[in-house]
């Protein structure tokens, strides 16, 4: 069995690559999607394909557009979803895809720090599950695979 996982978070650290570094130390097969990570290339996208848009909220919502085909194309062909909440960076797309991962009844890791517990204790409650860090997060994933 493999599993495809969609990682919903912050572009601007570098969370993904541990995650998929202590991922290759287990032995099962995780493959992992999510949204574009180079910021400039996902907000010149809109653009890029539709061409120059005549002011800043239309250059906005062409990347938008784009941005949320690519989510929900990854979110719909993955088995799972892991949003992370860091502390640091405002965090609206990664609620939106998490949402969208309940909606799509998706099973959700949500990966929060203790300090953010009262602000996401609604979408909390919603997830599959919740944990503190990328590790707890994998363990979660690693007792999926295990046999009785």
């Amino acid at each position: 069995m493999e599993l495809t996982i969609y990682l919903a978070g912050e572009i601007h650290s570098n969370w993904r690559e541990q995650l998929k570094s202590m991922a290759k130390e287990l032995p099962w097969q995780l493959n992992f999607v999510g949204p574009m990570e180079n910021h400039e290339r996902s907000d010149q996208i809109g653009e890029e394909i539709l061409g120059e848009q005549p002011a800043p909220i239309f250059k906005d919502d062409a990347a938008s557009a784009m941005n949320n085909l690519r989510t929900e194309v990854l979110l719909q062909k993955s088995d799972l979803v892991i949003a992370l909440f860091g502390e640091q960076y405002k965090q609206w797309n990664t609620a939106m895809d998490a949402s969208a991962a309940i909606t799509m009844h998706k099973p959700l890791i949500l990966i929060r720090p203790e300090k953010l517990h009262h602000a996401l204790k609604e979408l909390s409650r919603k997830a599959s599950v919740t944990v503190e860090t990328p590790g707890q997060a994998l363990k979660a994933i690693s007792y999926i695979f295990e046999e009785n």
